[in-house]
């Protein structure tokens, strides 16, 4: 069912070659997770699927392995030690342990000679590194120090998470070369501004510094060394200068379904200040940022670019879709910014009109109630 699916993504999307060594992981849902019934589904399909696409990629190109996990806490989180040495070999994972230093990676407390000290272990042994990575857990690796170090040894990463199978049949579909084209025309546009303004028709207000941050595009070509995007792709994204963003964020839809009502977040000093509403949601953030005040962090702002993206309902697909914005919490260390968190949540908005700011004032508007005016 998935053979033409599995060929375009390592083939087009990873750029395989015969011989390359192939990580693939999946995560198990933990005892104490409340699922609804079709998310438990989900995760039992996406679980099967990650196996099965790991077994494909032994048979098609060799040196594939497949390794899963209990899910961990949140995304952003850093996987078990068992995948790191599964992407980095025995030798440099008990090199690291032997220092302290793989338990405060773990931790999410590294300090910056912890982060050195990690590249040049992992990078002497990169002999014994996985070339191609597809994350295909549930919740994401994009934002941990697992995957910053897959790139650094020149590995290339694919991070699939809350993937739903059917999306091989949609978002996954589209034309790669149209929207890396896309994506880019996107960037540029957006690094030719130092702030950013957002508003939608649900009273989402939003404004952004981008002073000394570049947007990056997440175009799903991942065939250059070190290569690192979400599948399906299609976002331009950055982190906004910490400190900066001010405003209120209106959320409709959570990571996989839609707010019974929607929940208030208001933001000062680029940090959320105030918890409005009466989902459960509510009560899940508050029980986020009571554990840490860098949850509060406003981690990212994205564009989505992904014209056969439509499903409002997972948020991977959701951010994607061409004509929405979407704005994350936790952190942003991966891709720019400065905070360091095991916690990482995007909310998606809908036909926002996004104003571009230029360092003489001038303004450009980018999307106009969820149209792109490139």
């Amino acid at each position: 069912m998935y053979r033409e699916a599995f060929a375009s993504l390592f083939g087009i999307n990873m750029g395989v070659t015969a011989g390359e060594r192939i990580l693939v992981f999946g995560d198990r849902a933990r005892s104490d997770e409340v699922l609804s019934a079709e998310d438990a589904v989900r995760r039992q399909r996406l679980l099967a699927v990650a196996e099965e696409a790991g077994r494909y990629a032994d048979t098609s190109y060799g040196n594939a392995s497949f390794v899963s996990f209990p899910a961990t806490a949140a995304s952003g989180a850093e996987p078990p030690e068992v995948l790191w040495r599964a992407a980095f070999g025995d030798a440099a994972v008990n090199a690291l342990a032997a220092e302290g230093v793989l338990t405060r990676l773990l931790a999410k407390e590294a300090t910056p000679e912890d982060l050195e000290r990690a590249r040049r272990v992992v990078l002497s042994n990169r002999h014994a590194a996985a070339q191609v990575v597809v994350a295909l857990s549930n919740n994401s690796t994009s934002h941990t120090r697992f995957r910053h170090l897959v790139n650094a040894v020149g590995g290339r990463f694919a991070s699939l998470p809350h993937f739903d199978p059917d999306m091989f049949f949609s978002s996954m579909r589209v034309d790669w070369h149209q929207l890396a084209e896309r994506t880019r025309r996107v960037a540029d546009a957006v690094n030719g501004a130092t702030a950013l303004r957002v508003e939608t028709p649900n009273g989402t207000r939003m404004s952004f510094s981008k002073e000394g941050r570049v947007a990056k595009g997440d175009d799903g070509l991942l065939s250059a060394a070190g290569s690192f995007g979400n599948l399906p792709a299609g976002e331009v994204y950055l982190a906004p200068l910490e400190g900066t963003s001010e405003g209120v964020m209106v959320l409709e839809w959570g990571p996989t379904r839609r707010l019974d009502t929607p929940v208030e977040l208001v933001v000062r000093a680029g940090a959320v200040v105030e918890v409005r509403g009466d989902d459960l949601l509510r009560a899940a953030l508050e029980r986020k940022f009571a554990e840490s005040d860098l949850n509060r962090n406003i981690a990212e702002l994205g564009i989505g670019t992904n014209d056969r993206a439509t499903r409002p309902d997972n948020v991977l697909e959701a951010e994607k879709i061409l004509g929405t914005i979407h704005i994350a919490l936790g952190d942003n260390s991966g891709f720019g910014g400065t905070v360091q968190t095991p916690f990482h949540e995007d909310y998606v908005f809908y036909r926002p009109t996004l104003i571009l700011v230029s360092e003489a004032g001038t303004e450009t508007v980018l999307l106009r109630n969820g149209s792109l005016l490139l």
